[in-house]
């Protein structure tokens, strides 16, 4: 198994053990366009309690990415994903959060799907 289907099965369980249904094929796509930033730690979680990280979030997956309009609804939509996965969780990964994200945003066709 490659590092990468490594990646993609932990963040698949990540979401099994939250009874988060997923699809597959999406989870890969997504995490394949994330690149390298999957293979470090820092990069590969995204901090729900800091304003900076989420207005790149915003900016850089929901505006650039997945073409996006800015609104408050971007926003909500953001918090409404660190909610279901728990704010207390410390580990929310960036793989995850985008996927849960797309779905949120009915974007899958950015991702061929």
């Amino acid at each position: 198994m490659s590092k990468f289907d490594e990646k993609v099965a932990l963040y698949k369980k990540f979401m099994d053990d939250r009874n988060f249904r997923s699809n597959d094929d999406l989870l890969a796509a997504v995490t394949k366009g994330l690149g390298p930033s999957i293979y470090k730690a820092d990069a590969e979680t995204v901090s729900g309690s800091d304003a900076k990280e989420l207005a790149t979030v915003k900016n850089n997956f929901l505006i650039k990415k997945l073409g996006l309009a800015d609104s408050k609804e971007l926003d909500a939509g953001i918090e409404e994903v660190m909610e279901r996965i728990g704010k207390s969780e410390r580990k929310k990964y960036r793989a995850v959060v985008y996927y849960m994200l797309v779905k949120k945003f009915d974007k899958e066709s950015v991702y061929g799907m």
